[in-house]
């Protein structure tokens, strides 16, 4: 469950540090006992403020280049927010968070007067200091996308940080608990509302009209909210998550079936300790789940101020061995590792080796607990949704966040592509399935997998031929530095975080103008 990795050129951060301007402190009144929601700096802090120019300069210096082409030339200058709110954590304690409001400047109409508002969820990052405020620093470029593909366009967009994250005071990160992430994205919104009228752009107001979206884990969060909004009668515009795990007991399972995603050591680790933290019955001591040279001090790992390659060279976390290459029992041996799909087998196999950061016993109980109870949608599809009575507490878990269980009466957009070897595209089939099951209560929802022929009258046909172009690109650029297959591999790897992310959100840009 990948960020979104736009990174730009070294000589862009002067540049846009140059092109910006901060203002008030944020400090004027502090809240000292808050409630949920509550906006804890008022007025809240301006970072910066970014002109339309210099974002159209950021987006040609991107690495990705097909992202100006698709996503317009930025009209609107940009005041960078940051918000501090209250929110909970994962075993609904108390806590606090931050996040960016980025608020559209300027004199053209699209820009000031009435706005819609659209609710952000960003990608897994491992950076304890990651703050959606910061467009100018290198990484991240998901936050400069943000500003230029939606705030310079004319929406008011709140980006949370999430719990766990930036100036949050929460230990860990609730990584992908559905409840707890939808609650810190409502909490940001209702943080974001309320400082909108001491914000830098007082002729910039709140429609009423409110768009959700997000990208692999914020995919997650992105329908998460939708979900929990709609429960509790809160209006939702349209959404539009984007290559997100929704289908969290059948992805899981599909792991621990030998299919080894992609970054699955850091989102395993942020998930099992995530969900320990928040539950606390998943395991009697790390060592029950983790290798014993890993399982101290992984409950306090990520997210982390160390960077990740150092996390690997210090011998804290496995870069790529999730499982063990001896098969937890002989019966298990044609799934260590899997070797289907034939395109992804190479991924799946580099997720085993040796000192992995998953003890063989447990694999061994997760499996046969899947025997047992199988999900409904792994490894066939039976009722498509999670299992009826899952045994292990991890597998429980999984169910209690799994996203089959609710159906969306606001326009979805559902996109992605079907060789995603981060997060597998039959978490997307398995929602569009059940939602198709629900019958006609349900709001038409579109699913667009980019990686799919294009049919007649397809409205997204260019956007799939671009795509088709931007692998080819990739491979050719891969072969003509020595790459010996043709450029598969760096396909492969480009796919989630980069090849992805601009074509599915052109589609969000269309599919939200339209509405």
């Amino acid at each position: 469950m990948h960020r979104i990795h736009f990174r730009a050129l070294p000589f862009l951060a002067p540049f846009l540090l140059a092109a910006c301007g901060g203002g008030n402190s944020g400090s004027d009144v502090v809240v000292t006992d808050p409630v949920r929601g509550q906006l804890l700096q008022t007025p809240p802090e301006l970072v910066s403020t970014v002109t339309a120019p210099a974002l159209l300069i950021a987006l040609n210096a991107l690495a990705n280049q097909q992202l100006l082409a698709i996503s317009g030339t930025p009209l609107c200058d940009v005041a960078v927010h940051k918000i501090r709110y209250a929110t909970v954590g994962g075993a609904n304690e108390a806590t606090t968070a931050s996040g960016a409001m980025l608020v559209p400047l300027g004199s053209a109409p699209d820009c000031r007067g009435s706005r819609p508002i659209l609710l952000y969820a960003h990608g897994t990052t491992t950076d304890r200091a990651f703050d959606m405020t910061n467009l100018q620093d290198d990484p991240n470029g998901e936050a400069l996308i943000m500003a230029a593909l939606f705030a310079s366009q004319g929406y008011i967009v709140v980006a949370p940080n999430y719990a766990g994250y930036d100036s949050s005071t929460l230990p860990y990160h609730p990584y992908l608990v559905a409840d707890q992430q939808s609650k810190d994205m409502i909490d940001a919104l209702i943080a974001a509302r309320s400082a909108l009228p001491s914000a830098a752009a007082p002729a910039t107001t709140d429609s009423g009209r409110l768009f959700i979206t997000g990208y692999s884990q914020g995919g997650f969060v992105a329908m998460a909210t939708h979900r929990a909004m709609q429960a509790a009668g809160m209006t939702v515009t349209a959404s539009a998550p984007m290559s997100g795990p929704y289908a969290m007991a059948a992805f899981v399972d599909a792991v621990f079936s030998g299919r080894v995603n992609s970054g699955a050591t850091v989102s395993a680790t942020l998930l099992i300790t995530g969900y320990q933290r928040s539950y606390g019955n998943i395991y009697s001591g790390a060592a029950d789940v983790f290798g014993t040279q890993y399982a101290s001090g992984i409950e306090s790992l990520l997210p982390t101020t160390t960077a990740r390659s150092v996390l690997y060279t210090q011998g804290r976390l496995p870069k790529d061995a999730m499982f063990s290459t001896t098969p937890p029992d002989p019966a298990f041996a044609d799934i260590t590792p899997a070797t289907t799909p034939v395109n992804l087998a190479p991924v799946f196999a580099s997720g085993f080796g040796v000192d992995p950061l998953i003890q063989n016993s447990f694999r061994l109980s997760y499996l046969l607990d899947a025997q047992a109870n199988p999900d409904g949608g792994w490894p066939t599809t039976t009722t498509g949704i999670a299992a009826a009575t899952p045994g292990l507490r991890l597998r429980q878990a999984l169910k209690q966040n799994d996203l089959r269980n609710w159906t969306p009466t606001a326009p979805t957009l559902l996109c992605g592509g079907n060789a995603d070897p981060a997060v597998f595209w039959f978490n997307t089939q398995l929602m569009q399935g059940y939602w198709a099951a629900s019958g006609p209560t349900a709001s038409p929802v579109v699913v667009l997998d980019l990686d799919s022929s294009a049919l007649a009258n397809d409205p997204y046909a260019d956007l799939k031929s671009q795509f088709t172009l931007a692998k080819q690109v990739a491979a050719a650029t891969a072969v003509a530095q020595g790459a010996t297959d043709g450029g598969a591999s760096a396909v492969t790897d480009a796919y989630h975080a980069g090849l992805v992310p601009p074509f599915c959100l052109a589609a969000v840009q269309s599919f939200f103008a339209a509405r």
